[in-house]
């Protein structure tokens, strides 16, 4: 159901709820170079954030389709408020246990909390991407409405990654409770947004009842059942460059966390900049048109980023404590990965857009699938952790390589609408 009038109140709320998304779920990521640092710790282990934050897609992704089903996408917005809150506040007791006499136990609380935060992403993606597409009317417009809020998200993105390397300073001595202050951000939105939400006024659209024999019917879509796959391998792209090029400056390159927090924030500024173009052309250029042109480009830069000469290049980064200028030394093949993020600024709500093409009745159990399958993320950073602990950071990154073939796949052949859903 296309909306006949734009909801403004609603749709920057939805935006807002977006960027909310990017700042608390990029948390991670820095919080894998401290927990690397607390003792012999693998890749694979260092990642348990990922792994919590994403697994939970693969347990509230049907019921987070329910949720809206039954309560509407403003009281399922506020659960998910409530749960994420939660979630955050255990990450924070986390830090104030002794790492030194209880590393186990530190660990299972903090994953614990990371598991009860990325419930709450799972439930807000699951409202915030189909009510951007209905708020836009669906089709171009809606995938344009999706990129507008995709450069909100970005933004956020970028501010985590420069305040968590501020507050990493020096990896080797880095605690969980120096992210103390990002926690407290991160908990002040969840609850700003909740009393937003509570006194904002949201049109609910017409929804099916979620029943689970309505999964078979959804999978049935062929384009759909080939785009969860899709959005499966993407989360490997998305998440896999900044957390492993970070992983490698800081392991291998030995650059200080303030400085590559400062680098990696560069490629959520380019997918900033990629979402505004997104956004400017999502009305005129078609989801695959943009998918097929990232996906190879995204195989391009990786490859050169992986093979490039041994040339440095000079970057700013920011010493935090006199809070001058300084310049490191950056091999040029960084640069190259940190380009990806202009192309995967555009995969989710492009990819969104193509999978739910056509699915009429079988629009929110198809978003619940649709986010279950972000679990992919916790099993694409397991890979490729597994193949950087085997054979270094650098060559790990075939495993973006083979993600994005995949996309380019989708976007060509597997993408294409055989049939579509009564209204």
């Amino acid at each position: 159901m296309a909306q006949k009038t734009k909801q403004w109140g609603a749709i920057i709320i939805m935006i807002a709820l977006f960027a909310m998304i990017a700042f608390v779920t990029n948390l991670c990521t820095p919080m894998a170079t401290i927990i690397k640092n607390q003792g012999p710790i693998s890749n694979v282990l260092a990642q348990i954030g990922n792994y919590g934050n994403f697994i939970a897609y693969l347990v509230m992704g049907i019921p987070a389709g329910m949720l809206i089903s039954k309560y509407g996408y403003k009281k399922t917005a506020l659960i998910g408020l409530v749960v994420g809150s939660v979630g955050i506040l255990i990450q924070w007791i986390s830090g104030l246990m002794d790492v030194d006499n209880n590393l186990g136990l530190v660990f299972a609380v903090y994953l614990i909390g990371a598991f009860i935060a990325g419930l709450c992403m799972c439930i807000l993606n699951c409202v915030v991407n189909p009510m951007l597409n209905l708020l836009g009317g669906g089709g171009n417009s809606g995938n344009q409405l999706i990129q507008i809020g995709g450069v909100f998200n970005s933004t956020a993105a970028v501010a985590c990654y420069i305040l968590m390397g501020a507050l990493i300073g020096d990896a080797a001595k880095a605690k969980i409770s120096d992210a103390t202050p990002a926690l407290m951000i991160a908990l002040a939105i969840f609850v700003v947004a909740f009393i937003v939400i509570s006194f904002t006024k949201i049109e609910e659209p017409k929804q099916a009842p979620v029943q689970l024999d309505l999964i078979k019917g959804a999978m049935s879509y062929r384009h759909f059942a080939l785009g969860t796959l899709g959005i499966f391998v993407y989360m490997g792209i998305e998440v896999g460059v900044p957390n492993f090029v970070q992983q490698y400056l800081i392991s291998d390159y030995g650059l200080p966390a303030s400085t590559v927090g400062m680098i990696v924030a560069v490629y959520w500024f380019m997918m900033l900049i990629g979402r505004f173009v997104g956004a400017s052309i999502g009305e005129k250029v078609s989801s695959r048109t943009m998918i097929t042109v990232v996906s190879s480009a995204t195989i391009i830069l990786v490859l050169f980023g992986m093979f490039a000469p041994t040339i440095t290049v000079a970057f700013p980064g920011v010493n935090w404590g006199t809070l001058e200028i300084i310049w490191e030394e950056i091999p040029l093949g960084i640069f190259s990965f940190l380009l990806v993020g202009l192309c995967t600024s555009v995969m989710w709500g492009a990819i969104f857009n193509m999978a739910v093409e056509g699915l009429g009745k079988y629009t929110a159990i198809a978003s619940g699938i649709f986010m279950t399958m972000v679990f992919g993320c916790a099993v694409m950073m397991f890979i490729q952790a597994t193949v950087a602990d085997l054979v270094g950071y650098i060559q790990s990154f075939w495993c973006v390589v083979a993600c994005a073939v995949y996309l380019l796949f989708y976007a060509l052949i597997g993408s294409k609408v055989t049939r579509r859903e009564a209204e």
